[in-house]
């Protein structure tokens, strides 16, 4: 349990995935999604959390191989950061096809 602890402790944005993940899921539950929306907020959310994963393997692998600046270490972390937020926005389109005629249908 401690291990998990640290982890999250040291990748936080992860935490901050499994949180959303979580109230996405209590989200499609109350609005009862179909199976086909379900596959898609499953696949944004297993790509973003891909994303973060290899983003934060990225950063520590380049972290183990050098403590002093390299340009090209500093190429590599934000670049593997871009794919999280490149994955993050897929999300939010996705989020946005599933939910947004939901939330319309509340409001009339």
């Amino acid at each position: 349990m401690s291990k998990i602890k640290s982890f999250f402790d040291r990748e936080q944005n992860l935490l901050i995935h499994i949180l959303a993940t979580i109230f996405i899921v209590i989200l499609g539950i109350c609005f009862k999604l179909l199976v086909y929306e379900w596959v898609l907020v499953f696949f944004a959310v297993c790509l973003v959390i891909t994303s973060e994963l290899i983003n934060s393997a990225i950063e520590l692998t380049v972290d183990l191989y050098t403590s002093e600046f390299n340009p090209l270490a500093m190429v590599a972390k934000d670049t593997a950061a871009a794919a999280v937020v490149v994955s993050a926005f897929t999300a939010v389109i996705i989020g946005v096809y599933v939910f947004l005629p939901k939330f319309m249908l509340l409001l009339k």
